[in-house]
């Protein structure tokens, strides 16, 4: 369960817009956190705050497949992204690296910039506590809630590995 404020942006957010070229001369996930969407607001990652969550349009994520996009959402504390639809590479790098991302076409129409949002990954539910409305969207299953919970894809592994 997460909740927390709506930052909204609209459709075709490209990797570019949220982490620009010029800041990709490292692989450290907190300096990557500190420039998240500044292709959009360079000063988003001073306003958020940790467990915000961003809500966007279509083809959340397009342009280049680069990792460092998820990985900047997920290292400035958003705890989730709610799109109407998502680039495919994206998507998976999203998945791969433990961030939390929701297909939601009427959420994404229905929630504004600052309304507070509790989502159940498990149940694929989406609350507006400010309008009093909620959304359904598809739940994880299982096992992406396992990866979730692992923090991602290589954690998982190695949390699998260590078990056997």
């Amino acid at each position: 369960m997460f909740e927390g404020k709506a930052w909204t942006f609209g459709d075709d957010v490209n990797t570019d817009e949220i982490i620009p070229a010029r800041f990709l001369v490292t692989s450290d996930p907190v300096e990557l956190g500190q420039h998240c969407m500044a292709g959009l607001d360079p000063t988003f990652v001073e306003v958020m705050e940790r467990g915000d969550l961003i809500v966007a349009g279509e083809n959340f994520g397009c342009g280049s497949s680069r990792e460092h996009a998820p990985i900047s959402i997920k290292a400035a504390g958003i705890a989730c992204v709610i799109a109407k639809s998502f680039a495919r590479i994206f998507y998976r790098n999203a998945i791969n690296i433990g961030l939390p991302i929701l297909v939601s076409e009427s959420a994404s129409q229905g929630i504004r910039k600052g309304d507070w949002i509790k989502v159940d990954l498990a149940e694929g539910r989406i609350e507006n506590e400010t309008l009093k409305t909620s959304y359904r969207t598809e739940s994880f299953p299982p096992f992406m809630q396992e990866l979730m919970e692992a923090g991602g894809l290589m954690p998982w592994v190695a949390r699998r590995m260590e078990i056997r």
